[in-house]
């Protein structure tokens, strides 16, 4: 008996393997564990001792405007005009830089009134000739500038010329120099977004500038408690990030996690909020969208009404929300503008053609290759005549044609809009047919790919549809090797990942799972308003009342 219970027992060879399997990952993760504890205690040891910054500007003109020159030695667009105050010996200067600057504010309402108007005035009261100007004077009394901002450092005014801004700097003064807001920006009126198009709905998105983003945000309606943080990203190449929000409805601390999230963002350039998007994410790994974006005001308004941030980013018209569920990618705000029963009507078949898009050609492969007995007859016998001739099994015939299905639609969006349209409509049809005629694929599998192709752009977000392409492959892989049954086992590996995944906290498949009956009101079904009088319940909000 003891040798029977010897024989099951594993060699030595195996149980050494089996010790790896399990040493290595532990050791690696405690290894990395204890490195970034090292770099966080670093990190706030560096914070503690920092010293208190000592102020780089003298109040000596000359002394201050060469470090200036020193710092900025190689850029030739840097302006530098000095100039008399009024008709006193007093010396001043302004710095700014060609072309992002708005030259007509700096003429009419810098130089003008410290020069002009100022020797006007010293005409009729004589102060200046026997007191020098204060910086505080000719702020208070002068200077007809709206933004207004003091900086000792020379890094701090660095940032600050380079964002257009113009600094004002007085001989004899106390070591402070003033930026004054001249910034001039370049941008495009805020018309509809082309890739998020409505048939009913306001006709508005965001463009590129991010005081156009949130002057839009606070002109949607008189909302006294939307709060606009401003945050500044990039190392090298630092831009504006503003995160907003409604005071009283946001819970605090989603607020807070994804100021701290945004802190921590190490780059040195953020050309567009798909970098923050990626940074800022809880799984790099999933294939899903954790981060919701859109061009769309109407869209980013309800998703603050319900208690989630948004986050701007300057140079880029594209606003984040968080944080995001699965639903809200299938959802569009047209759901809200129809009456409630077309908008459900609708809705369902968005869910209907996201199930397609994944698992269309996955379905076709194994019942073509796997379980023809659960094909009727008539159909089986159809289908069959129609692959007479055709040389590759399913998998590799849903393969060449979905491949240049997305070779298609990847070069149609980089040609100009009336050639790329053509071009994917054309392509396809041409492909599709020559293929046909030559027998390498059959008409059943080129109606399947066209389709699934056609549910795919029935999906509101972009990104999101990207995601079910990516996961229609994999689908096709378990169908072709384990038939029917590889399709469940991937859908069930698919739900298995999804309800492991969360955003900011918040499941990402809620509220299917965890359930939550009260807010299946806006879930696959859109009930009507009536009925949907709190906000939802996952966001945790501090005002749950939405209508009374």
């Amino acid at each position: 008996m003891w040798n029977t219970f010897v024989s099951y027992l594993p060699n030595g060879s195996v149980l050494l393997q089996a010790f790896l399997v399990v040493a290595i990952p532990y050791t690696l993760s405690r290894i990395m564990s204890q490195t970034k504890s090292r770099t966080e205690d670093k990190s706030v040891q560096d914070n503690t001792e920092q010293q208190p910054a000592q102020p780089d500007f003298i109040g000596n003109l000359d002394n201050d405007l060469d470090r200036v020159k020193t710092h900025f030695m190689n850029e030739t667009d840097l302006n530098i005009r000095s100039f008399h105050l009024g008709h006193t010996k007093q010396r001043a200067a302004i710095v700014f830089f060609n072309g992002i600057s708005d030259r007509d504010l700096i003429d009419t309402h810098i130089l003008k009134s410290l020069m002009g108007d100022l020797a006007a005035r010293d005409d009729q009261s004589r102060y200046a000739c026997t007191t020098a100007y204060t910086m505080q004077y000719l702020l208070n009394h002068v200077l007809s500038i709206g933004i207004v901002r003091e900086v000792a450092r020379l890094s701090d005014l660095s940032t600050e010329l380079l964002r257009g801004h113009t600094a004002f700097m007085l001989d004899h003064s106390d070591g402070v120099v003033i930026v004054l807001g001249t910034r001039k920006e370049i941008t495009r009126s805020a018309g509809e977004p082309s890739s998020e198009i409505l048939v009913r709905g306001p006709r508005l998105g965001f463009n590129e500038s991010i005081c156009d983003n949130t002057t839009l945000l606070r002109q949607h309606g008189e909302k006294a408690n939307l709060t606009i943080t401003e945050l500044r990203v990039g190392q090298r190449v630092t831009k504006e990030l503003a995160i907003a929000y409604i005071k009283d409805i946001a819970d605090e601390s989603l607020v807070q996690e994804v100021q701290a999230r945004i802190e921590r963002i190490n780059l040195d350039d953020v050309q567009d909020t798909g970098y923050i998007e990626q940074l800022i994410e809880d799984n790099f790994l999933s294939p899903f969208p954790q981060i919701q974006s859109t061009e769309r005001l109407d869209r980013v308004i309800s998703a603050l009404m319900e208690g989630r941030v948004a986050i701007l980013l300057d140079g880029t018209p594209f606003v984040l929300t968080v944080p995001t569920t699965f639903n809200m990618l299938l959802q569009s705000p047209e759901d809200y503008y129809e009456r409630w029963i077309p908008g459900t009507l609708v809705r369902i078949l968005r869910y209907f053609a996201a199930f397609v898009s994944t698992f269309g050609p996955s379905l076709y492969i194994s019942f073509i290759s796997f379980h023809q007995g659960l094909i009727p007859t008539k159909l089986a016998l159809s289908i069959a005549a129609t692959r007479v001739g055709v040389p590759f099994p399913s998998l590799i015939e849903v393969l060449i044609m979905e491949i240049a299905l997305e070779i298609l639609r990847e070069a149609g969006l980089r040609l100009p809009k009336p050639i790329g349209q053509t071009i994917g409509i054309v392509g396809g049809l041409v492909i599709g047919e020559a293929a046909v005629q030559a027998g390498i694929v059959s008409p059943l599998m080129v109606i399947v790919v066209a389709v699934t192709a056609i549910s795919s752009f029935a999906i509101p977000q972009y990104n999101a549809g990207i995601a079910l392409r990516i996961l229609r492959f994999m689908a096709m892989i378990f169908a072709a090797i384990f038939g029917l049954y590889g399709v469940v086992l991937f859908f069930l590996l698919l739900c298995s990942h999804l309800s492991k995944l969360i955003s900011f906290g918040v499941p990402y498949i809620s509220p299917a799972a965890p359930y939550r009956l009260q807010d299946w009101k806006d879930f696959v079904v859109r009930a009507p308003f009536k009925l949907m009088k709190r906000r939802p319940k996952m966001m945790n909000t501090k005002n749950t009342i939405r209508k009374k």
